[in-house]
């Protein structure tokens, strides 16, 4: 009877440690480290900067892209990383700059020559001199 008093103790301190130990925030600050670790480590992503965030074994991951391709690659990394059961991502490929091609040139527009209106008639009333213009 004296061993059980004694072991019981120790018993229920190790259930309470090891519970401890296994609770899902120390597991997701885990997962993030190795997420973490494992996108710096990824030759391809070299100079990415990209934010990560665990909760209960979901790592969502958030940021700017330079690429599709970047944004896959992070992903498939993510996902590949020891206990994670899932990834979100609310990365954004950022929008890529208009290459400045040059234009064909347009040739001009051809622009019909100008019609000339007819001079205004000049009426002369029976037995009158035409008018003339003066200057003013």
């Amino acid at each position: 009877m004296k061993l059980l008093k004694r072991t019981t103790p120790l018993v229920v301190l190790a259930l309470v440690l090891g519970s401890a130990a296994c609770s899902p925030h120390s597991s997701d600050a885990a997962i993030n480290g190795r997420v973490k670790a494992a996108i710096a480590q990824e030759p391809g992503l070299k100079g990415t900067t990209v934010w990560v965030s665990t909760d209960k074994k979901v790592v969502h991951l958030s940021g700017t892209v330079k690429s599709r391709a970047e944004r896959a690659m992070l992903v498939s990394v993510a996902r590949g990383v020891e206990g994670v059961q899932s990834v979100k991502t609310d990365l954004v490929v950022e929008a890529a700059q208009p290459k400045t091609a040059a234009k064909p040139q347009q040739k001009p527009a051809v622009e019909a020559p100008a019609k000339q209106e007819p001079a205004a008639p000049h009426y002369v009333a029976q037995g009158q001199p035409p008018l003339q213009d003066t200057g003013r």
